[in-house]
């Protein structure tokens, strides 16, 4: 019988066992962060209806779309009515209007879980990846104080995973629409045509962008307006006072300033640290469906990476599904990409122990002494791991080292009769004898848990 090659598809990421500790870590910071801010979990099937998920079909996102098909159904000839998620919002939607009545609003959840995209696999680009994803739905209205809110867990949570260097960029698109309302520039698919070339100044310059917003119906002394106020550099009082400077009197206009100076008091209340926050107006996200404040999270020294954490205000979440309006505000952490990104430049935070203690194998005669301390360790708080057959110390060390475990706990038969343990600190490369009496407690201090 010839052998199957194993190998994993195109266009999904698997890890060794001490890299998928430190992706769970990632993991566990961000569900401590979301829940700090009385957020709660919510997961959705793997699949859904397929009329349900597409809700507007022949776009590009059916492209992208793994449809899902029995073998039966598949022998029948019948079209498949499942397909795979390609991200959270639409099953949120589905899941808020179908559950409506037994939640509480303003109703706040993260999901955490596996989307699948059909794209060509290729770097930062796969097929199945992680997001982490948050948002606050209201029912009929959500306060804009919610906003703020936002940036206040991404900067909890990126400082707690030690990415030293990043700035959570925020506007608000109600600036840019009553500008261009005030201009009579008022078709709402011209608007959103010209916020999609806004959003692209980064990636192809302002001299392509006005040109493109010229192309688009608007005269040449408004593009250089618009490409001056989107510009803007400075503290968020400065921008505040240039916004606050310009004789507009368009209502959205003076809406979306209200908002982006509520936002900035907000974010100072929230005790966010200055530097990780700055207003930038080009920000204006792609996406249609965002109404007010958006936000973008760069990494300082590695704005090639794009944003690594984004999101904003929607007005109807839910339209496609209920009568109901379901206002809300979210952001998604592209967990899989920020992953890779960050393996890829060193900046991944350390490997976590998840094991504490491995209790070496000295003396087979003593095994049962071994499983009976690790059994009373364990009920102490600590985790611990008994090698179970016998071989030199040596092997049994390196297993540990490679499992990135600090400590191994060494008692043969003179450590048994003498009430001490031998006690291995992997990590600062020590040895030391501690009373078994005191044992617990040393370890306590070794751990710092």
């Amino acid at each position: 019988m010839s052998l199957i090659q194993p190998r994993t598809p195109a266009g999904t990421v698997e890890l060794l066992p001490r890299e998928q500790v430190i992706f769970q870590h990632m993991m566990d910071v961000i569900r401590r962060g979301y829940e700090s801010f009385g957020f709660v979990p919510v997961e959705t099937p793997v699949f859904e209806v397929k009329d349900v998920l597409l809700t507007k079909s022949g776009g590009e996102t059916e492209k992208q779309v793994y449809f899902v098909q029995s073998t039966g159904a598949l022998k029948q000839g019948r079209d498949p009515d499942l397909a795979l998620r390609f991200d959270l919002t639409v099953p949120l939607a589905r899941y808020v209007a179908q559950h409506e009545r037994n939640l509480a609003f303003p109703f706040r959840r993260y999901q955490m879980q596996r989307v699948y995209r059909g794209e060509r696999a290729q770097r930062g680009r796969s097929r199945e990846f992680y997001q982490c994803d948050l948002d606050v739905i209201g029912k009929d209205k959500l306060d804009t104080a919610y906003d703020a809110e936002i940036p206040a867990i991404i900067v909890e949570i990126f400082t707690e995973l030690g990415i030293k260097g990043f700035t959570i960029h925020f506007s608000n698109r109600k600036i840019l629409l009553g500008l261009l309302s005030a201009w009579d520039m008022e078709d709402s698919e011209k608007q959103k045509l010209i916020l999609r070339e806004i959003d692209k100044l980064d990636k192809i310059g302002p001299a392509k962008v006005r040109e493109a917003l010229i192309a688009l119906g608007l005269d040449a002394e408004k593009v250089d307006s618009l490409l001056a106020l989107v510009a803007l550099k400075g503290s968020k009082d400065d921008i505040l006072a240039a916004l606050n400077a310009r004789d507009e009197t368009h209502p959205i206009f003076l809406e979306g300033r209200n908002e982006l100076t509520k936002m900035v008091a907000s974010l100072r209340a929230l005790g966010v640290d200055e530097a990780r926050t700055c207003i930038n107006l080009a920000i204006a996200r792609g996406l249609d469906y965002y109404t007010g404040t958006v936000y973008e999270t760069l990494i300082d020294d590695h704005h090639a990476f794009g944003s690594v954490c984004s999101g904003g205000r929607y007005e109807n979440l839910a339209g496609y599904y209920t009568k109901s309006k379901l206002p809300g505000v979210g952001m998604s952490i592209g967990l899989t990409r920020l992953y890779e990104q960050l393996a890829a430049v060193d900046l991944l935070p350390p490997a976590p122990h998840k094991i504490h203690i491995l209790i070496t194998q000295m003396d087979a005669s003593l095994a049962p002494d071994y499983l009976e301390l690790a059994a009373t360790l364990r009920k102490e708080g600590f985790s611990v791991e008994n090698y179970l057959e016998q071989s030199k110390l040596d092997k049994q060390l390196k297993y540990a080292d490679k499992k990135n475990i600090p400590l191994a706990l060494l008692i043969g038969s003179r450590e048994s009769e003498a009430g001490v343990v031998q006690v291995k600190d992997l990590v600062h490369h020590a040895q030391f004898e501690v009373e078994r009496g005191d044992l617990v407690a040393r370890l306590y201090e070794l751990l710092k848990i």
